[in-house]
């Protein structure tokens, strides 16, 4: 039984540092937007150049940025909760 209860600690938390909501999609730094698989550092860096112009309102945002289309979205909303 204990070993269950700490298995599902570990995994909540697990999981719950790897999702990110959107608000922090758009204060990410950039290694923390590299983390989402799909994102390296020429698309986390593009990620930050449209989010100073306009704060993402979805994770449906980042087909904006040149170089990330609808594939990579769907990848990127695994990893990132909608608030």
């Amino acid at each position: 039984m204990f070993k269950k209860i700490i298995l599902g600690i570990l995994l909540f938390t697990g999981t719950s540092l790897m999702a990110m909501s959107v608000s922090d999609l758009n204060k990410a730094s950039k290694e923390e937007l590299m983390e989402i698989k799909g994102i390296g550092e020429a698309k986390a860096e593009a990620i930050i150049k449209e989010r100073n112009s306009a704060a993402f309102a979805s994770v449906d945002d980042l087909v904006k940025v040149k170089g990330i289309g609808p594939a990579i979205v769907e990848n990127v909303k695994n990893d990132v909760k909608s608030k």
